[in-house]
Order: C-alpha cells, then structure tokens, then sequence
C-alpha cells in the first residue's frame, strides 16, 4: 500500500505542474506539429531524463537542505530573463519571411532526444519546485523517500509529466482541428504566450518577495 500511496503522490503532483503551458511544453507541440509522435517521444524522455535526476537528488537531499531565499530570488530572475530571451527571439522569427521558428524547430526534429535534455537543463525553475515539495511531502509522512520506495515515488513523477505533457500537447492540437486556433497562429503569435509567461514569472516574485518582507 505505501508501494502504491508513493506512485501515485509522485504520478498527481508531476502531472499537475506540467499541465501548465510552459516553453517545454510549446516547444513539444511544435516538435509534433511539425514531424511525429516518434519524435516527440523522443523529446519527451529527453526532459524526463534530466527531471528524474533533478527529483531524485533533491529527495535525498531534501532532508538535509533548506531552500536558501536568495537561491530562489536568483533563479526566479533568471527564469524571467529566459522566457522573456525567448519571447523576443520568437517574435523576431515570426516577423522573418523564412520563419526561423520553423528552421529551429526542424532542427530540433534531427535531435529531439538531446533538445529534450538541454532544454530541461535550462529549467532550473523545476529545482525549488521539487525541493519544496519533496521537502513537503517527506516531512508530512506522505511518502517514504529511503530505498526502493523512493526510486519508486521518481517513477512516478517521470510519468505523470510524460502524460501531463501529452495531455496539454494533444489538447493544442484538437484545439487547432478544430479551427479553434488558426493554422498559423503559434507562428505569429508564441511570442505572446512566452511575454505572458515571462511576466507571471516576475509577478509570482514580486508577490513571494512582498511576503517574506511581511
């Protein structure tokens, strides 16, 4: 039962954060979109195999480690400063007759694997995100982080974010059969969404800064 209780702890809380329409998850859609679900696959184990060594490390030292605030400060600003690159490189490729989103992406398709391990490495965000949470999750008994349970509870985790991740891709693309989203509105307009996510990132600092000064 606790075998059990582990897996699926992992399985919901991965699922749920990558639900979010993150660049990793952008990225796969156009992975997708633009080559096939063998590649995204591909791409997908690529981002679960730098996950799987960032949870497991941060499980085992979850209990020994304490999330310094300017650590967080730190890497909250560069994950604004990210997205926000991104936001800008895109918008200069949707403004470019050759569409250089397209070529970087059909690039992609030649190495999806490896796209997939170093734009998962650029996330340092998912750090303090399972910090705190396997820290949570130790220290309130809802799993056991020692031996085969805790291999087991990474398991889970891996999973839920490979399904989490198909979920919101494949919900783009029915969006988009369904002439819900233009056929070429990711080209033109990713930009924004990157801009969006850029500016929550700082908003969710501020606000986490304005808290711990309280």
């Amino acid at each position: 039962m606790k075998i059990l209780k582990n897996i699926l702890v992992g399985f919901i809380i991965s699922f749920i954060g990558s639900i979010p329409l993150g660049y990793l998850n952008l990225i796969g859609y156009q992975i997708y979109s633009s080559t096939n679900f063998n590649q995204l696959n591909l791409y997908v184990f690529g981002v679960l195999s730098v996950e799987a060594i960032v949870i497991y490390t941060t499980l085992k030292f979850s209990s020994k480690i304490s999330m310094n605030p300017k650590w967080k400060n730190y890497i909250s600003i560069f994950s604004f400063i990210f997205l926000l690159g991104i936001a800008l490189l895109t918008y200069n490729s949707s403004s470019n007759e050759s569409n250089a989103l397209d070529k970087y992406n059909a690039y992609l398709s030649y190495s999806a694997f490896i796209s997939g391990i170093l734009l998962s490495c650029i996330n340092v965000a998912q750090v303090p995100f399972w910090m705190s949470w396997n820290l949570y999750l130790t220290n309130e008994n809802y799993i056991i982080s020692t031996g085969k349970k805790g291999l087991l509870y990474v398991l889970g985790t891996i999973t839920g974010t490979y399904f989490g991740m198909l979920t919101i891709i494949f919900s783009i693309q029915a969006a988009k059969n369904k002439d819900l989203i233009s056929p070429n509105f990711f080209s033109k307009y990713i930009w924004l969404i990157f801009l969006f996510l850029a500016i929550f990132q700082l908003f969710q600092m501020v606000r986490n800064n304005t808290k711990s000064k309280k």
